[in-house]
């Protein structure tokens, strides 16, 4: 259907004169005797294009397509609206594509977001969402724009896999074969699948891509990750997408550098190509959000030792619900006290206790840390989980050993450490949360087209 976008209409002087064809849904409907104006919206942008029906001119307006939700062809003649400095077009025809009933579930012009959850389906075109969305599209271009720049191999690593990255066993069983009764033991169980082993959805493509930086030196993923963790929060959902860069050659400083330069790539060019969005966001959603954006773009984050972290937050005059001692998880409620309340910008927190932090990270010679960083941003707390990798195959071994893994599940991991290893590290940035941060939105749920949380799948 030969068309055109609103978004190319409304601040176009080119158009004006012209007559146009557009389609949309209707957003809103005012009618009169002898006046109409309907707003349009296709889903191009977050403005609506003002339809105006001068019923004088013999144009009919069909009783279908006042009505909240219908979708609609206009055929008319741009105009310049001097009101907002915008284009709306003085519609000729007026065709109804799809009726819309009135149990459209959007009739109210504001509803809470718990309620649009109910319909993840309808949802979507709301302002709320149509911006989020929108928003969520250019940071992936920009990810992916600013590894390629930087000459990484994007890479996909696959979603099955026998082994657990984590090590933590949060993870989706795959199987062909269901609740059974007629094996013995898990081993028979196993023998007869699929695979002919336990596999499950993984947790992370980290495994599979520091085989890829391995061979091609710098490599990125960016697709789903699932965690079967019963952790029903703001911040967590159990299918992800998760950006995952891996550099060979590359110790911790490095990591940090890159993860803190793709951050402020990716919130200029959110800043530069989504102004309208940002406004929308900064307006009803957190006010002084364009702020904190330019206050990241224009300073250096913090690098905070995890042990220094720790006595700044006993000292704090705060109760916590969690206490801190060293060896501890820091809790959402440590990551955010201590970038909003102490060095109210992003902060990269290193050196984390070994026995909190997975099998992989590369051990520090003091014997008890890891050259491990996460970096904290204000409003969300832990958005990115990054480290140097242990390229040491004794100190890996031992590592898994500690942790009771089966080493047969990692032969091909742990062969990296015997044919030419080299120092390499990498990071997994939570797409969704770094979406949450830009736009102000407080709970993951609203960032990702269908959210699966425990309980809960649509």
């Amino acid at each position: 259907m030969k068309h055109t976008d609103i978004r190319d209409i409304l601040h176009s002087a080119d158009f004006v004169g012209q007559d146009v064809t557009v389609c949309g849904w209707v957003r809103t409907a005012r009618d009169s005797k002898n006046m109409a104006f309907l707003a349009l919206n296709d889903g191009t942008t977050l403005s609506h294009l003002q339809i105006v029906i001068d019923k004088n001119s013999g144009v009919e307006l069909p009783a279908e397509a006042a009505k909240l939700g219908a979708a609609l062809k206009i055929v008319g003649t741009v105009v310049e609206n001097h009101n907002n400095g915008t284009n709306e077009i003085n519609a000729k025809e007026i065709t109804v594509l799809g009726a819309c009933p009135a149990d459209y579930p959007l009739q109210k012009k504001f509803q809470k977001l718990e309620t649009l959850r109910e319909m993840p389906h309808i949802r979507v075109r709301t302002n709320t969402f149509n911006a989020v969305f929108r928003v969520r599209s250019v940071l992936a271009a920009a990810i992916h724009r600013f590894f390629q720049e930087r000459g990484f191999v994007y890479v996909n690593t696959p979603l099955i896999t026998g082994s657990d990255c984590e090590g933590a066993g949060e993870m989706f069983k795959v199987t062909t074969i269901g609740y059974s009764d007629k094996y013995k033991n898990a081993e028979e169980y196993y023998a007869d699948d699929f695979f002919g082993k336990r596999a499950g959805l993984s947790v992370s493509g980290q495994l599979e891509g520091e085989v890829a930086a391995m061979a091609l030196g710098k490599i990125y993923t960016f697709g789903p990750s699932f965690r079967a963790e019963k952790s029903n929060t703001v911040r967590h959902v159990a299918e992800f997408w998760h950006v995952e860069p891996e550099v060979a050659f590359a110790e911790l400083p490095d990591v940090i550098e890159l993860a803190e330069d793709m951050i402020k790539y990716i919130i200029k060019e959110y800043m530069e190509k989504c102004p309208e969005e940002l406004k929308f966001f900064e307006e009803r959603f957190q006010k002084g959000l364009t702020e904190k954006l330019l206050n990241v773009l224009h300073n250096d984050f913090a690098i905070v030792d995890y042990t220094d972290a720790i006595e700044l937050l006993k000292k704090a005059d705060v109760e916590f619900q969690y206490p801190v001692e060293w060896g501890c998880d820091l809790q959402s409620e440590h990551e955010r006290y201590i970038t909003e309340q102490i060095y109210k910008k992003p902060v990269f927190l290193i050196n984390y206790p070994k026995d909190i932090k997975s099998f992989y990270m590369k051990q520090n010679p003091d014997g008890k840390t890891v050259a491990a960083t996460d970096l904290l941003v204000p409003g969300v707390g832990e958005i990115i989980g990054g480290s140097e990798r242990e390229a040491d195959l004794d100190k890996l071994l031992a590592a898994m050993k500690e942790r009771n893994m089966s080493l047969d599940d990692y032969r091909d991991y742990l062969d990296l450490r015997k044919y030419g290893s080299v120092p390499h590290g990498g990071f997994g940035l939570g797409f969704e949360r770094v979406i949450m941060y830009v736009t102000g939105m407080e709970n993951i749920r609203d960032v990702i087209f269908y959210p699966r949380t425990v309980g809960n799948i649509r």
